[in-house]
């Protein structure tokens, strides 16, 4: 595999001859805890009910980064590229088959969210990784890639666009006001109350002011911080707090589609401080990490003239006010 840069939108794009099709494992599931089939097991959360483990890390069958290697930087002209170094790890959020992350216990789903901040904490010791993010995609429709409820992470050498958008969006904003934009958002939200679907303890999940699909909902930290790592573990009371909110997030979300899309928005490694990088340099003070959702809608897509103009035929107050009135009790 190898990583091409686009020279306008600047993306960074995987690419390869072969595509990354995982074998079918023979007498059951790779993942499960009674699984025969050899996995590379690089972490684990203790478990909370006898068992061999409540969640952990393994490394992805099929990775599209490596970390062995060096990135072999080089360039064709005016095209950049590089090998794809890096992390891809499977994060199995319990043992259980047939247990999906909103049907978990608190306490479980506070296991994993432990495990995700170990391993971000752990990766982030390496200078070459610019980023470590997980996301998970559950559902078809989300292309979700293996039947045992499981997350991704990925551990990269470049920083993905949308979090360089956000990066440089409240680096200006700080700048102009010394504020951070994201905590100016939750102040609003939070007198508006229009677009919050739920407090729960230091967290609050809402849906964005202008979302890109219907029913977007963010989950965010009340209290400012850059890191995920650092803002779960930082209080024991955070983790749990984010555990039963996350839950019933999941849940609402899965009274109006099938399939969505997870992914953590955190600060980059700042271990890795590159002067020509200004967005190091404030990043404690004007980013602030959070959890986004897109629901996959069938059906509600609408094509649109110029990319990256979202269209959604559900505002964000209407989706707010619907997502609240659902019983997830």
């Amino acid at each position: 595999m190898q990583l091409r840069k686009d020279p306008i939108t600047r993306s960074w794009v995987i690419t390869g001859d072969d595509p990354a099709v995982v074998s079918k494992d023979e007498g059951g599931c790779r993942f499960c805890a009674d699984s025969k089939a050899q996995v590379q097991v690089i972490a684990s959360q203790p478990s909370l009910d006898g068992g061999p483990w409540s969640a952990r890390a393994v490394v992805h069958p099929q990775p599209v980064f490596h970390v062995e290697g060096d990135t072999q930087r080089s360039g064709e002209g005016l095209y950049d590229k590089m090998q794809s170094v890096g992390a891809h790890e499977i994060l199995i959020e319990n043992p259980k088959h047939d247990q999906q992350l909103w049907e978990s216990s608190d306490a479980q789903i506070e296991q994993f969210l432990q495990l995700a901040a170990s391993r971000i904490t752990d990766l982030k010791h390496d200078r070459r990784f610019k980023y470590v993010t997980v996301y998970k995609n559950y559902g078809a429709g989300a292309g979700q890639e293996f039947e045992h409820p499981v997350s991704e992470l990925t551990a990269t050498t470049f920083v993905p666009r949308r979090i360089l958008y956000e990066l440089r969006s409240g680096k200006e904003y700080f700048a102009q006001k010394e504020r951070c934009v994201f905590c100016d958002i939750l102040a609003q939200e939070q007198r508006q109350a229009l677009r919050i679907v739920e407090p729960r303890g230091d967290f609050l999940s809402l849906c964005p002011y202008a979302p890109r699909v219907p029913y977007e909902i963010w989950i965010m930290p009340r209290t400012h911080e850059a890191s995920f790592e650092r803002g779960i573990t930082s209080k024991q009371s955070l983790a749990k707090d984010l555990a039963a909110l996350l839950r019933r997030t999941l849940k609402r979300v899965l009274t109006v589609s099938d399939a969505f899309h997870m992914v953590l928005h955190t600060s980059p490694n700042t271990l890795y401080r590159s002067p020509l990088l200004g967005y190091w340099k404030t990043i404690d003070d004007d980013y602030h990490w959070h959890l986004e959702i897109m629901p996959v809608l069938p059906g509600k897509a609408k094509s649109y003239t110029f990319k990256e103009v979202y269209f959604t035929p559900v505002s964000s107050e209407t989706a707010a006010a619907r997502l609240r009135e659902i019983n997830v009790d």
